[in-house]
């Protein structure tokens, strides 16, 4: 009988984590760039000489799911969307290097290429800093050109490119401030094969009715492990109430 409250116990607890999953990816669901979360479950063996038969139900690690979200056009110089499979490079807030699919960019006042929340986009050769100029424009392959200011405007001249990389996904963890870094820390090398689209923005790829549906099955599947468990109580009434009588 313990089995089965091992099993329904566990069930329970992680089928309650999943659902925090699966509200996060709705809440997610109109983030630009956003990559929905994934959980799964798998069964442990409890260690122990004298439990060898008993299991726990855990949650497997965390993935992500990587296929991309739509491509909406907005028409904003600074707005970029990665075309396929591939990673804008910035600094995050602890200084390491990670990676994300927010293409919505900005300048500070300083001339400082940074995200919409504040994150330094990263050059091949580093921070991106971008001159007073005028006529901005990114090429698909992350170039940034411009007309600087004082000069005539017989083109554009290039004044660095946006560090665009493509690890594997099976390499790439999330962190705990949504952005992707490599599992060993290091930095990814630039891939110059990643394309980008100028004047738009990749959607959240999260399935709202998949998700919506998903959450309606773990709590189905919640309510089975509390009844295993109020079964698994009526059981063991029952069995003290016979070895009592004998």
């Amino acid at each position: 009988m313990d089995r089965l409250i091992y099993t329904a116990m566990t069930g329970a607890k992680h089928i309650l984590e999943q659902q925090a999953t699966t509200s996060h990816n709705l809440a997610n669901a109109t983030t630009t760039g956003f990559r929905a979360q994934v959980d799964q479950f798998r069964a442990v063996q409890v260690q122990g000489a004298i439990l060898p038969t008993r299991a726990f139900v855990v949650d497997s690690t965390t993935g992500s799911d990587f296929r991309a979200g739509a491509i909406q056009h907005t028409g904003r110089e600074l707005d970029v969307a990665v075309q396929g499979d591939g990673w804008i490079a910035v600094r995050a807030a602890d200084g390491s290097e990670a990676y994300t699919r927010n293409g919505s960019l900005k300048m500070d006042e300083n001339g400082l290429l940074q995200t919409r929340d504040g994150l330094t986009v990263m050059g091949d050769g580093g921070a991106l800093s971008i001159p007073p100029g005028r006529n901005l424009a990114v090429a698909r392959d992350g170039t940034i050109s411009l007309v600087p200011d004082g000069s005539e405007a017989t083109g554009l001249t290039s004044v660095g490119r946006l560090k665009l990389v493509n690890p594997p996904a099976a390499e790439l963890m999330r962190g705990d401030d949504g952005l992707f870094r490599l599992q060993g820390g290091t930095p990814a090398s630039a891939d110059p094969n990643v394309m980008l689209v100028s004047g738009a923005l990749e959607s959240s790829n999260v399935n709202v009715v998949d998700e919506m549906v998903n959450m309606i099955s773990l709590a189905r599947q919640f309510e089975m492990q509390i009844k295993l468990l109020q079964h698994a109580e009526s059981n063991d009434g029952k069995a003290t109430q016979l070895l009592s009588l004998s």
